[in-house]
């Protein structure tokens, strides 16, 4: 049986990526893949004829550039389209709409409140810096802050000379806004409630946290981490649904001579003398390399695919408590046209080009996040709404749309037990009848609906509890804390063993940072040509 230099579990966006700069590299690499198609969260799937569905993820931005041109993605087909701002309906019959435009945007906010019109400058100021400042660790590795080899010294150098540069005031400002709640942050900005419950929903997509809980203003600071064509904190879609990231990234892997083998779901990884030797399949099969990388998250990983006995106790007894909580359902809907929006005015830029949310208030957000304590979906959710199509006409055949509603909160259980049918049904028709509030033609539009539960995320793609992120974006598991203290450099407790899912730093998202470095720290181990790209200092 053939022998390869290097076997990469999952032919998601990461994994891809780290397969494809490895292969770059010269190593004779094959991607494994449990399911019949490749991209794990980030796919376009046709569940209703005719229509593309980006099923899970939705939309880009976090995708880095410097992986983008490395790997030369536009050559196989990746183009990205802006999308135009967002909207936020209102009970009273208005909506609060954000425009790209600086003078748009000024003006509609003054609209609400020339006090937070005002402030917003600032606002965008301040969260800026905090963005520039961690957008120069997303292609760096994590250093070992107990370390005295001479890489980490110089990378603890490196990161702390970026946050001296601060100064004294803007690093007190820094630490407090990584533990702040997003609530308590935007309060410091804005005294209009609207307004703040428009930008508060970046705080806790993804996350099993509220609005009020402490680190979620990291949180809205991972999202705007991105850029389109060069402006940062932008938002796109990728042409022909999320499904183009990864069909990109395949095609760059295959054009390095890579192999993808799906339907091909990994049952263990097999050791032997703390060694990694290969993989065995669910079939069967066994595959060998003397390097194995895990996409799969870390739960999956080693409590699933593992043998306890292969791994330290204490490190066995960590990733039993590493945070991955389910929190966020999706529902994709095939549309007859484009439903209409009273509380816009005709011809509005913002119909069918922005992403649009339903609920007005700080205090219904927290609500939301109130259901989900209590083990249940949240009666009146927090949806990020859009309608791809509106602008990527390959997606669905001509005069009709998708919607896509990614939908917080939504539990991974049922107050600890299984989801009924019923309970599907109620928590489709909650998203669904929040909509049709605001569109009154909406469900008449209505030709398909796929609801998908943290559960089905987990059963489907193999995420445990569906969590987006592969783990809670809080600060005890960041940077040199993710996945756990002492294994955030990519490297498992067992020799030839890697990790590059979004388990591992900078986290989740698709932005293809964790599988790149972590080829990075591959090839330097194997002591390769480095053909993976590094950006400190590029901001």
């Amino acid at each position: 049986m053939k022998k390869y230099d290097a076997i990469v579990v999952g032919a998601g966006h990461n994994g891809l990526a780290n397969a494809a700069f490895l292969a770059k590299a010269g190593m004779d690499v094959l991607c494994v893949e449990k399911n019949d198609y490749i991209g794990g969260a980030a796919v376009s799937r046709e569940l209703y004829q005719d229509w593309k569905y980006s099923n899970c993820s939705y939309v880009c931005s976090l995708l880095r550039p410097e992986i983008y041109r490395n790997l030369e993605l536009h050559k196989h087909g990746l183009q990205i389209t802006p999308y135009g701002g967002s909207v936020q309906f209102m009970e009273n019959g208005d909506y609060f709409g954000s425009y790209h435009d600086p003078e748009a945007a000024h003006r509609e906010m003054a609209r609400h409140s020339k006090h937070d019109a005002d402030a917003y400058t600032r606002y965008s100021t301040d969260t800026m810096r905090q963005c520039r400042l961690i957008r120069n660790f997303l292609l760096r590795t994590a250093p070992d802050p107990t370390s005295f080899k001479p890489r980490d010294i110089k990378e603890l150098m490196l990161l702390g000379n970026k946050f001296l540069e601060l100064g004294e005031d803007r690093l007190y400002e820094a630490i407090r806004f990584w533990t702040m709640s997003v609530a308590d942050y935007l309060g410091e900005y804005f005294e209009t409630d609207v307004i703040k419950t428009a930008l508060s929903g970046s705080g806790i997509i993804g996350t099993a946290l509220g609005i009020h809980s402490p680190g979620t203003a990291y949180v809205l600071l991972h999202h705007y981490m991105g850029d389109v064509d060069g402006n940062v904190g932008s938002w796109g879609f990728a042409r022909g649904g999320m499904g183009a990231v990864s069909n990109a990234l395949a095609g760059a892997l295959q054009s390095y001579g890579g192999e993808i083998r799906s339907e091909s779901g990994v049952d263990q990884i097999i050791v032997k003398n703390n060694r990694v030797q290969g993989v065995a399949l669910e079939s069967g099969e066994e595959i060998y390399a003397p390097v194995v990388v895990s996409n799969m998250d870390v739960k999956r990983t080693f409590l699933n695919c593992m043998d306890e006995k292969d791994l330290p106790a204490s490190f066995y007894n960590r990733i039993k408590n590493f945070k991955i909580r389910g929190s966020s359902g999706k529902l994709n809907i095939a549309l007859d046209g484009m439903p209409t929006f009273p509380a816009l005015p005709p011809g509005s830029e913002l119909i069918g080009h922005a992403d649009m949310h339903f609920i007005d208030s700080m205090e219904r957000m927290e609500r939301a996040y109130d259901d989900w304590k209590d083990g249940t979906w949240s009666k009146d959710p927090y949806i990020d709404c859009t309608i791809p199509s509106a602008v990527d006409p390959t997606m669905t055949p001509p005069g009709k749309h998708f919607m896509s509603c990614f939908v917080q909160y939504c539990p991974a259980q049922i107050e600890g037990r299984a989801w009924t049918s019923e309970e599907r049904d109620a928590f489709t028709k909650s998203v669904i009848d929040q909509i049709s509030n605001y569109s009154p033609d909406f469900k008449d539009l209505i030709l398909h609906v796929e609801t998908r539960t943290p559960q089905d995320i987990e059963d489907q793609i193999g995420i445990t509890e569906g969590n987006i992120f592969h783990g809670e974006l809080t600060m005890d598991q960041l940077l040199f804390n993710r996945p756990v203290p002492g294994y955030a450099q990519y490297r498992a407790p067992v020799n030839g063993l890697y990790m590059c899912g979004s388990s591992t730093h900078p986290g989740g998202g698709v932005m293809a940072a964790p599988g790149a470095n972590a080829a990075r720290e591959i090839l330097y181990d194997l002591k390769l040509k480095n053909t993976v790209p590094e950006n400190f200092g590029d901001d």
